[in-house]
């Protein structure tokens, strides 16, 4: 939808800045100020979709930020539920083998068990094939004492053989009939907490995916906003040379009109001095001379635009160019630093940008100065930007001829002490610095551009 938007806005520029030059200037300067009324309306089009731009960017990427801590806590947790689950799995096995040992004990004492079942039936079927015998009989059946005492004593121990039987099968029952449940009860919590753990990661595992996804959609939307930021800074220089050219046309014309009106009022003064020498009067011919020499100067001043450069006049190139110069109608050496004690805090070319940390060309110079320093007109020209522009914050640009520009960025809210289409002269106070757009500190940010595109400024600058 945004690059929809964006596309629409460029078809309108298109049709706004193709229609040729020449239909303004055999107008009215009328119809040029209708078409700057209409650029300028088409500029904060563009402006408030770049802003929105922004602001969307800004609201995906705070999401974004917000989102990737939340993530870090569910990895953090999901590594420490990963750890419970592999705790509980260890228990889990533990209690499994112990387990399995009890089934063997169980085993062992079912066979010990059975084995004294063995042992209590012999007797049993003993005393029923041979008949009972009480052991009183026994006793009694004794040769003599030393019988009697010997019989005595095998009594006594086959009595206690028999009762400890009797006890040791009770208690190895009991034993591991305890065990068993014991160890079943256990397997069956640690069965239940490892089920609520294995829960517990697969919601932590939902939410992790979850989270990346929307990670994820954030950086789209922030992608979809660098876009769209893209295509708006295009359509705003293309804005601002529109305006340009406006501008120049909106001047020819009334240069163009003021020559006409004094070349007529000239014309007039010379008839009419024509006829004063004609009809001889001495007074009305001075007078008329004193007229046509006035209309004479004025025709003259008429001539003279509010600034020039000869058309033979070329921009100095890039940096690496050692010999290449700038002149106006008043300097012939370079354009004026536009601020005074400054401090150079960062040059043009390739750097890293102190706000998104990415590796960008700087299109400028930045002159660090204190808030509210003033910033000076680099050399004559005529304003065609007073506003907030993109990360440039308040600025203005300043059309000196032959598609050289110049720029002056981030200007202190309130501190824009000039409008578009006004004349300006070299050295003329037209800002202040601030720290507006995207800045770190009060600076201006300051820029030469030819043809829209911006060129060291160096050379221009004389340094």
């Amino acid at each position: 939808m945004k690059k929809t938007v964006s596309i629409l806005a460029a078809l309108t520029l298109a049709a706004a800045i193709v229609q040729p030059a020449s239909t303004y200037a055999s107008g009215s300067t009328d119809k040029i100020d209708r078409q700057l009324e209409d650029l300028q309306k088409k500029q904060d089009d563009a402006q408030a979709q770049k802003k929105a731009a922004e602001a969307d960017k800004h609201e995906a990427q705070h999401n974004k930020n917000k989102t990737s801590e939340y993530l870090k806590q569910v990895l953090a947790n999901i590594e420490v539920v990963g750890g419970k689950l592999t705790q509980v799995s260890m228990e889990l096995a533990e209690t499994d083998a112990q387990l399995t040992q009890t089934k063997q004990d169980l085993e062992a004492a079912k066979q010990r068990i059975e084995e004294r079942k063995g042992l209590l039936d012999t007797r049993v079927r003993m005393m029923y094939t041979d008949g009972y015998v009480s052991y009183l009989d026994v006793l009694m059946a004794s040769a003599n004492f030393s019988d009697f005492l010997n019989r005595a004593e095998s009594i006594k121990l086959l009595v206690g053989q028999d009762h400890n039987i009797l006890e040791e099968h009770k208690r190895d029952e009991q034993i591991v009939i305890e065990k068993q449940a014991d160890l079943e009860a256990q397997q069956a919590k640690q069965q239940t907490l490892l089920a609520e753990v294995e829960s517990h990661k697969k919601d932590l595992d939902a939410k992790e995916k979850e989270k990346r996804e929307l990670i994820a959609q954030y950086d789209s939307d922030i992608e979809d906003a660098d876009e769209v930021s893209v295509e708006q800074d295009a359509m705003l220089v293309d804005f601002a040379t529109k305006r340009a050219d406006l501008e120049r046309e909106k001047r020819e014309i009334e240069l163009a009109q003021r020559k006409a009106a004094a070349e007529a009022a000239l014309k007039a003064a010379q008839e009419k001095a024509r006829q004063a020498e004609a009809a001889k009067q001495a007074e009305a011919k001075r007078l008329a001379d004193a007229e046509a020499a006035k209309a004479a100067a004025a025709a003259q001043a008429a001539s003279v635009s509010d600034y020039s450069y000869s058309s033979g006049d070329s921009a100095p190139a890039d940096s690496g160019s050692g010999d290449s110069s700038y002149s106006n109608n008043t300097s012939s050496a370079a354009m004026l630093t536009p601020v005074d004690n400054y401090r150079m805090s960062s040059g043009y070319g390739t750097r890293v940008h102190p706000i998104t940390g990415k590796v960008k060309k700087h299109t400028g110079v930045d002159l660090a100065a204190p808030q509210g320093t003033d910033i000076h007109a680099a050399a004559d020209g005529v304003v065609t930007v007073a506003q907030w522009w993109n990360g440039y914050g308040n600025t203005v640009v300043i059309d000196h001829g032959n598609g050289v520009w110049s720029l002056y960025g981030h200007i202190r809210d309130g501190g824009l002490m000039v409008t578009p289409g006004q004349t300006v002269k070299r050295g003329e106070k037209i800002a202040e610095v601030g720290s507006t757009g995207n800045s770190t500190g009060p600076h201006c940010h300051f820029e030469v551009r030819v043809n829209g595109s911006p060129v060291d400024p160096v050379p221009y600058l004389g340094w």
